[in-house]
């Protein structure tokens, strides 16, 4: 039995795209003890995974803070007598504890992250339109560096059923014959949000329709004030915000027909539990290697424009002033895409 440390901080769509990752090794090396180190926050991420997967989460705010905290947090990790560290990340953090591995003989490995393609691809002339690696496949590199190679064949969280239905139907409602649709219309950066006023044009369409049923996925206060204007218009839309937990939400999300997101982390929560994903990219591009797990191609909306993809996680501004990108796309086409799903 070896014990395997594999680290990964940061947003919550790049740590649920290691859950494939993480699955496929657990599946494939049962006799290995796997321990993700991640922020505690995103612990329930990992609940549904195999036994031999365990979960630390590190409290980067409070003890594990600084240098001081870091070397606490190595000695508490050293303390578990990993032998192969995976550096899913590569930031200063996860520089400085691989380091300390290193120095004391432990094999590390750490994930090359392609700066170079994706500097090409989003530059503003001469880009290079190639698709780059995705980042399952780098985190799938990491384990081969440690002699640990990986066949990528995760389905869901749920295997091949769904979340257990009588968690959420307090919450939810029977489902019967209805199509869920999931909406989830915000992300980190303006680049990547489709603008609201197209996309009520959108939960406006499905709202009228009684054989279906939308849930807007999000949260904090200013989300939670569009979703109540939005209610207050089509009463039969119901907002998910605060009324589940994050391990709930996902149970959720699996009994979907859809869910329509940006290029944000419900994009990769919805893929982990095998659910279609429709998806609008602005300022970004699939090319960049973050599409969702096993969604397809034909299933993201987007325009040609010379100048995309211009970011990419989305955070630049619009050199155009404009955000055509996004502001360019039809609410018929994205309408278009989740009724070729659902119908």
């Amino acid at each position: 039995m070896a014990r395997i440390l594999i680290i990964r901080f940061s947003a919550l769509g790049d740590v649920a795209m290691t859950i494939p990752v993480i699955h496929s090794l657990a599946v494939q090396y049962p006799q290995h003890e796997i321990t993700v180190l991640s922020r505690a926050v995103w612990q329930p991420l990992f609940q549904e995974l195999p036994d031999n997967v365990n979960f630390i989460g590190a409290d980067l705010t409070g003890k594990h803070k600084g240098l001081w905290g870091l070397n606490s947090l190595y000695s508490e990790l050293k303390a578990m007598n990993f032998d192969y560290v995976a550096d899913f990340h590569h930031v200063l953090r996860a520089k400085y504890l691989c380091l300390r591995f290193r120095f004391a003989n432990i094999p590390v490995a750490y994930i090359c992250k392609g700066r170079e393609g994706k500097r090409k691809l989003v530059r503003r002339r001469h880009k290079v339109m190639e698709s780059q690696k995705s980042s399952f496949r780098r985190y799938a590199d990491v384990l081969e560096k440690l002699g640990l190679p990986v066949l990528l064949n995760f389905s869901s969280i749920y295997g091949e059923g769904r979340g257990n239905f009588a968690e959420i139907e307090p919450v939810t409602g029977p489902k019967e014959n209805q199509k869920w649709i999931g909406i989830a219309p915000f992300a980190k950066h303006a680049g990547k949000i489709y603008p609201l006023e197209l996309q009520e044009q959108v939960v406006a369409h499905f709202a009228a329709n009684p054989g279906v049923k939308v849930f807007l996925f999000g949260g904090g206060k200013n989300e939670q004030e569009i979703f109540d204007a939005w209610i207050a218009k089509y009463p039969s839309v119901v907002s998910m915000i605060g009324k589940l937990n994050m391990r709930t939400e996902l149970n959720l999300m699996s009994h979907l027909d859809v869910m329509l997101s940006m290029d944000s982390a419900n994009m990769h929560l919805a893929s982990l539990v095998n659910i279609p994903v429709v998806s609008i990219w602005g300022a970004t591009h699939p090319y960049a290697g973050f599409m969702g797990w096993k969604q397809l191609p034909v299933n993201t909306v987007q325009l040609d424009l010379s100048c995309r993809p211009c970011s990419v996680y989305g955070q630049k501004p619009c050199w155009r002033g404009d955000y055509a990108c996004l502001r360019e796309i039809k609410p018929e086409q994205v309408i278009a895409k989740i009724e070729g799903i659902i119908d």
